[in-house]
């Protein structure tokens, strides 16, 4: 069940191949064909070397907790049943770095360094990337 309440992700032109991935549980993510980086977030040009020639490739999905916090407080109505979540900044084996929540762990077990793994929940309209303790069932 989805809660039309919550903010959606408002796709454009740079992001919209990122979305249809998510809704094919592919996490997608941009490579420079000439100096060979990922990127995150979608954008136009290479922010290493400002090369127009970018890919799209599909991440492994794995990486690392680089950061987190956990809300105790709901951000907004919308979110109030759902606290304490842990909003991680996940270091992706690949380099980049993306926010998303840290799901099906209780909150109190999620640390820096701990390995990652995504998984895709369904919201109704889209399909967002989240990350769980890699090696477990979802």
């Amino acid at each position: 069940m989805t809660d039309q309440n919550k903010p959606m992700p408002v796709p454009d032109g740079d992001s919209n191949i990122f979305w249809q991935g998510c809704k094919e549980n592919k996490l997608l993510i941009q490579k420079c064909s000439d100096c060979s980086k990922h990127i995150f977030y979608p954008r136009i040009l290479c922010p290493h070397c400002f090369s127009e020639k970018i890919e799209w490739v599909e991440s492994t999905g794995k990486g690392k907790v680089y950061s987190y916090t956990i809300a105790r407080r709901g951000g907004g109505p919308a979110f109030k049943d759902e606290v304490p979540y842990a909003v991680a900044l996940i270091q992706l084996d690949e380099g980049v770095r993306m926010f998303s929540n840290i799901i099906n762990v209780d909150v109190e077990e999620v640390k820096c360094d701990m390995a990652v793994e995504v998984v895709f929940e369904d919201s109704g309209e889209f399909t967002l990337p989240k990350f769980q303790p890699a090696g477990i069932s979802k």
